[in-house]
């Protein structure tokens, strides 16, 4: 849910309420004293040190890498055999590829 920050006129402080968007303006009639400041959006907490591939996931991208030698993904992942990069070579050496 998100947080809503209000001025209390009577206390001269700031508070911090949590409540659904639909409750708002109930909540600003019942409380009258309150004038609404910013909303805010509640902090997430993601994972640390950053996203790491699974083996599947590895394997999976072999077999993409392999199955279209000349994208650039093949390239970074290595899925081309020394076979297909002779046959490029030859290809981009008469203009063919």
């Amino acid at each position: 849910m998100p947080l809503y920050d209000f001025y209390n006129e009577k206390t001269d402080e700031i508070e911090t309420h949590s409540m659904r968007i639909s409750k708002l303006e109930e909540f600003k009639k019942d409380n009258p004293h309150l004038s609404q400041k910013i909303l805010k959006c509640p902090s997430t907490v993601s994972g640390s040190g950053g996203f790491k591939n699974d083996e599947g996931w590895k394997e999976n991208l072999a077999r993409i890498a392999e199955a279209h030698p000349t994208t650039p993904l093949a390239e970074k992942v290595g899925g081309r055999k020394s076979k297909d990069l002779k046959t490029q070579e030859v290809l981009k050496k008469h203009g063919l590829f």
